[in-house]
């Protein structure tokens, strides 16, 4: 059931039908006095927005094989920065949405509900779980090993669910009346390139800041599609990667809980970590990469100078509408490599008999911004092409959300090149993208329209 919330309306009680002469006249006295005040501007009672945030630690100690993807996942001997849980509450009225950002390499649905069963005050199709996609984070899709076991560690799942439950519930708590400023526009500097073609990307960064009565901020939510692997999961060192960093400099500069929600980052748009100076393939422009914390710290102080500077003069909105709403799309399973791990993994997936999953997309507007969730990991011309369609004036995509099933190709990008080989096989199938189109935009075209 959708649920929206406008902008208010001033609302005026009259009492039951008058049975004589001086009930007419107050009645008619009350009226003039409820004209006057309307002309005067005197303001009405009304909802409204109040937002609340909260984090938890959720690096595991003693520390755990980090993962990059599906294969056994490789030992950590050390960590840089700490895991976290960090979560975004905001309520207008009787509408309460979460937005759960978590250092993972992705959050499957079957962990996200057990999340959502133990937070009772929001809707559970309300809580929007996302990924930031670190490969230096331990396993939380349980991957089948082929051997009859898997790669995950079970106790430091429930763990995070735990914690990820914890983390809303105290912005719950926290809840206080919010000022709310979007912005968007081009990210500056080396941040991010596409591995497979360098300039295809999406340089747009979307940045949502709530702010307290006072002016001081008590969240900043970063939108931006980048791998964080710049370090990887192979060099022993478990890590935010430079999501870390991204979040320290904005609380540091700005104050309040910084969170980062990827976007359509699939095949292969990733941090730009490149040394220029050192070409490993230049016909194929290909180079050799710098695998360190300090690079971790460049790229993710720069991103969170540019959305400061990005958010820093744009003007609050007045009265931001809230509206949230979600459905479940079936895909089919056709890759075997993906039907596997569904199946097969101890965390008991749901699937359907003709070999489909669901997966949850959720939409929101928050005043003139509309946010629209992906399960898993668009390639940048999806992403382009939804964000172009979408209705709001800032378009927001949170990619591994709610789920994180693979890859999300088009049918024409499937299998066409050698590139794509590794993208196809890890992903649902060749019709996962056309689906989500479909589907996306005609929720997108169904639901209300966000302030413009």
């Amino acid at each position: 059931m959708s649920s929206h919330v406008g902008p208010s309306r001033r609302k005026w009680a009259v009492a039951n039908r008058p049975s004589h002469g001086k009930t007419v006249r107050g009645g008619f006295l009350l009226c003039i006095v409820t004209v006057i005040l309307c002309l005067w501007g005197v303001p009405t009672a009304r909802a409204e927005i109040q937002v609340g945030a909260a984090v938890r630690v959720i690096t595991p100690n003693p520390l755990l094989p980090v993962s990059g993807g599906m294969g056994a996942p490789k030992p950590a001997q050390e960590k840089r920065g700490e895991l976290t849980a960090r979560a975004m509450v905001v309520r207008k009225g009787d509408v309460s949405i979460a937005v759960v950002a978590l250092d993972l390499l992705g959050f499957p649905s079957v962990l996200g509900d057990r999340v959502r069963a133990k937070v009772s005050r929001i809707p559970a199709e309300n809580i929007l779980i996302g990924a930031t996609h670190t490969h230096s984070a331990p396993d939380c899709y349980a991957f089948p090993d082929g051997k009859g076991g898997h790669s995950g560690d079970l106790a430091y799942m429930a763990s995070v669910c735990d914690q990820t439950a914890e983390a809303i519930n105290e912005a719950i708590d926290r809840l206080q009346p919010a000022r709310i400023k979007v912005a968007t526009g081009e990210a500056q500097g080396k941040i991010a390139y596409n591995y497979y073609a360098p300039d295809l990307y999406d340089r747009r960064m979307s940045v949502i800041q709530a702010l307290n009565s006072d002016g001081q901020t008590i969240a900043t939510l970063v939108n931006y599609a980048i791998h964080p692997e710049v370090l990887g999961n192979s060099i022993g060192i478990l890590s935010p990667d430079l999501v870390g960093p991204l979040c320290a400099k904005i609380e540091s500069q700005a104050g309040g809980t910084a969170l980062f929600m990827n976007g359509a980052q699939g095949g292969m748009v990733t941090a730009d970590n490149r040394n220029l100076d050192q070409p490993r393939d230049p016909q194929r422009a290909y180079w050799a990469d710098s695998r360190s914390w300090d690079e971790c710290l460049r790229i993710g102080h720069l991103m969170a100078d540019e959305a400061l500077r990005l958010v820093k003069d744009v003007p609050e909105q007045k009265d931001p509408a809230l509206f949230c709403n979600s459905i479940r799309v079936r895909f089919p399973v056709d890759s075997k490599l993906m039907w596997a791990v569904v199946t097969g993994s101890p965390l008991n997936y749901p699937y359907n008999k003709d070999q489909s999953i669901h997966a949850r997309i959720n939409l929101i507007n928050l005043g003139d911004a509309q946010i629209l969730t992906i399960p898993g990991e668009a390639l940048p011309n999806i992403g382009a092409y939804l964000k172009r369609k979408m209705r709001g004036k800032h378009n927001l995509l949170f990619g591994l959300t709610n789920d994180a099933f693979g890859y999300i190709l088009t049918k024409v990008d499937f299998q066409s090149f050698p590139r794509y080989e590794y993208v196809s096989r890890t992903s649902l199938g060749e019709m996962t993208g056309e689906i989500l189109i479909e589907k996306s935009l005609e929720f997108v075209n169904q639901s209300p329209q966000p302030d413009r």
